[in-house]
């Protein structure tokens, strides 16, 4: 299938006709006069919102959104997931050549004379029907052993945070590529005309790898399908409300007029129709209606006492991750189809059974209600929820390894996440790495494998979710990628 490409495939830089030029720069001047609204570069010259290009599925989805939790710096699989008594059995021996067979390793131990093995500080059980084997950090997670299924064989050829976050988000290692949400909201658009078709969640105050906006971005497509950042505070949105002195009764006014001075040159045939005008306008208007929408969806005060006792005490402080989960169900309520999670402080190079151990307690309740509120409302069958990071930890120890404190260096060849919503096959443990959790056994999952998975969950042929940039078709999953059975229901 071959996607329109007679707006879609070229970046606007002007108008066609001088003669539109001084309305043009009236209405620009006119709109940035309103506080630039809201979105950003998405009131750049772009087509008019609408319905995604597909108009429609390839074919008939299993879900119609997707909550995406991710986990920045790399959560160790070893800790979490994949359960490795042998590796504990050899703690403190050197890593095998055998297994590690040469591969590369990173800067920070590649010149290390020894790779001591490092077995889990945490212990793990088997929970559920399924038997999902789980480790005691996230007891709350545990307790949803038979609704997630557990990914332990994926990998990536990205070795360091900046690629291997781009190359999962983006499907590419390299910037400029348009993110998951992007195209998500290209190929189907919005279910909700008055929020965003993707929305961005940053935990706050919280240190590590940086997180910059082009994770979230549309690349080459055009900018109105970027992921728009929610932020703690009164101001969700950066430059929606209306500057001092105008109120909603005349900011209503004022885009009338403008409706109606676009329409007045239409009539007059002394203008052709611009698109470019007539997008503009559809952005003023739809930020105009998220003036109201997004305060609405952000407001957790007709929220019970019940629901934040499940997420957490923190569900109450904005811009937490536990308040960042509850909001994401509240945006999938209301339609919202991408829903991105950022939660960065996972690099642990040292200090690990400490470190991980505070992640989780900030993660692990929060995540499990998620599921579970989402469950309980009847959103979960059409909803997937994913959680992972951008990869792996070592099975050896970054730099000394003392009796009570490690670390672990990154490790692409092989990772955990989990999934859990519709279309999932939960209760089960897919994929299996060998006895150190350095080298995939059964069942690997590239990027592009997951990716081409949660589209054909959403309906979605990969291959037919395309945009033609610099004389060639891109395409999230590049040039290769399977939908893995498998881990469907």
């Amino acid at each position: 299938m071959t996607l329109p490409t007679s707006t879609a495939g070229r970046v606007c830089t002007g108008f066609d006709h001088p003669a539109q030029l001084t309305r043009q720069q009236f209405l620009k001047n006119f709109g940035m006069g309103l506080g630039a609204l809201a979105l950003s570069s998405s009131l750049g010259d772009q087509p008019a919102r609408g319905d995604g290009v597909l108009g429609g599925t390839h074919r008939s989805g299993r879900i119609k959104r997707v909550i995406y939790m991710f986990n920045s710096g790399g959560p160790s699989q070893i800790e979490l997931f994949d359960h490795k008594p042998e590796l504990k059995r050899l703690h403190g021996t050197e890593l095998p050549e055998s297994v590690r067979k040469g591969q590369r390793l990173t800067t920070m131990t590649g010149s290390q004379s020894s790779l001591p093995l490092a077995g889990s500080s945490f212990a793990f059980k088997r929970y559920g029907d399924g038997g999902n084997e789980i480790s005691e950090l996230t007891p709350h997670l545990a307790g949803l052993a038979d609704d997630i299924c557990i990914i332990r064989s994926m990998h990536t050829e990205a070795i360091n945070h900046g690629p291997a976050v781009t190359y999962m988000q983006t499907g590419s290692q390299f910037p400029g590529r348009p993110s998951m949400g992007a195209w998500m909201d290209y190929g189907l658009g919005t279910e909700n005309s008055n929020l965003p078709a993707f929305v961005v969640l940053v935990t706050k105050g919280k240190g590590g790898q940086p997180l910059l906006s082009r994770l979230w971005g549309s690349g080459f497509l055009p900018s109105r399908y970027q992921g728009v950042r929610f932020r703690s505070g009164k101001d969700p949105v950066l430059y929606l409300t209306n500057p001092n002195g105008v109120d909603a009764s005349a900011r209503r006014l004022m885009l009338d007029r403008l409706r109606e001075l676009q329409q007045a040159g239409g009539r007059s045939g002394k203008q052709a129709s611009d698109p470019l005008l007539e997008a503009r306008i559809a952005q003023y208007e739809l930020a105009f209606r998220m003036q109201r929408s997004i305060p609405e969806a952000t407001d957790f005060s007709s929220e019970p006492k019940h629901i934040f006792d499940e997420y957490g005490k923190d569900s109450k402080n904005p811009g937490t991750y536990a308040a960042n989960c509850l909001l994401a169900r509240r945006l999938a309520e209301r339609g919202v189809r991408f829903i991105q999670l950022y939660h960065p402080g996972w690099d642990q190079h040292g200090g690990l059974p400490g470190g991980i151990r505070n992640q989780c307690r900030e993660t692990d309740q929060a995540s499990a209600a998620l599921v579970t509120d989402l469950k309980r409302r009847g959103l979960l069958e059409d909803t997937l929820v994913i959680w992972g990071g951008e990869f792996g930890r070592t099975s050896y120890c970054q730099g000394k390894l003392a009796p009570n404190n490690y670390g672990r260096d990154h490790h692409p060849r092989c990772f955990s996440m989990w999934m859990a919503g519709g279309g999932g096959r939960g209760g089960t443990t897919y994929g299996q790495t060998d006895p150190f959790s350095y080298n995939i056994a059964e069942n690997p999952v590239h990027i592009h494998d997951l990716h081409a998975t949660i589209l054909h969950l959403m309906g979605i042929d990969h291959e037919r979710l395309t945009f033609r940039y610099q004389g060639r078709q891109f395409r999230l999953t590049d040039v290769h990628g399977n939908v893995i059975q498998d881990l469907l229901a």
